[in-house]
């Protein structure tokens, strides 16, 4: 029913920058919570960032100070900036949206950092 939509990824130097987007299907003003996970080959997926609809923000150990979740309601779009990137940063970053009990999961965008 919700589809979601990442864009923005690519392949950036050590301390570059990228900003993902993930645009909802529906108004963004009915997801509770807006997520980042991402999954490097071979390894499992992870949550990166998650932010509800008050504001509140989560971030994984790895990321605190580099990444920064965001939401624009009026938008139906998530951003998740991401500072200072580093090699281990290269996954492929799904958003996710909770709606309700449900979960929703975007394609997926690549993201490659290396020299």
């Amino acid at each position: 029913q919700v589809q979601l939509v990442e864009s923005g990824g690519g392949s950036v130097q050590p301390g570059g920058s990228l900003r993902l987007s993930c645009a909802a299907s529906i108004s963004l003003f009915s997801i509770y919570t807006m997520s980042w996970f991402r999954q490097a080959p071979g390894k499992q997926r992870d949550l990166v960032a998650r932010i509800t609809s008050g504001g509140a923000t989560d971030y994984a150990d790895s990321v605190k100070g580099r990444f920064t979740i965001s939401r624009d309601n009026t938008k139906n779009t998530a951003y998740l900036q991401m500072n200072s990137l580093r090699p281990e940063d290269t996954a492929v970053y799904y958003c996710n949206a909770a709606v309700l009990q449900f979960e929703y999961w975007g394609q997926g965008t690549q993201v490659t950092v290396s020299p």
